[in-house]
This record gives C-alpha cells, sequence and structure tokens, in this order.
C-alpha cells in the first residue's frame, strides 16, 4: 500500500505571503517606515534636561557624606515620616 501527500495535497504555504507582498505592490507602498514619538516619550525626554541638574545636586550631597559634613536634621525626618503614614 502506498500513501502520498496525505493531507497535504496541494497546500503551499508560502502562497498567502506572496498573495500579501503583491497587493502590497498594487496598492502603491513602497515599504516606508513611518515613526512617531508618544507624548510618555516627549515627556521622558524633557526629564532628562531636568536630571542635570538633580545630578549636580546629588553630586553635592555624595561629596558632603564622604567628607563626612553632611547633617541630616531628625525634626525634618520625624515630619517627613509623619506625612508619609499619615496620607494613607
Amino acid at each position: 500500500m502506498k500513501i502520498n501527500n496525505f493531507g497535504t495535497q496541494g497546500i503551499n504555504p508560502y502562497k498567502k505571503v506572496n498573495k500579501v507582498e503583491q497587493s502590497n505592490k498594487a496598492e502603491g507602498t513602497k515599504g516606508a517606515d513611518k515613526v512617531e514619538i508618544s507624548a510618555a516619550a516627549k515627556e521622558m525626554q524633557q526629564v532628562s534636561q531636568v536630571s542635570a541638574a538633580r545630578t549636580e545636586k546629588i553630586d553635592a550631597l555624595k561629596k558632603q557624606v564622604q567628607s563626612g559634613t553632611y547633617e541630616v536634621n531628625p525634626r525634618d525626618v520625624a515630619k517627613s515620616i509623619l506625612n508619609f503614614y499619615s496620607k494613607n
């Protein structure tokens, strides 16, 4: 007994791909890509400008901590903790 092409008789899996390519050619699309920047991405770009000033402040604080001249105000820390937990 010989079984040839059982279940795949006359099926070309690439036939659909060719139709899509032909339809794109027929529509006149040249495959031009288009990039759009979202509002969130634009906002992130603006944040990077603010981060330069923030980086300077962080560097100054690091120098103070390393030299041992940085002092923590315990009242400010306590107020911040109280405000944080009173909001929740």
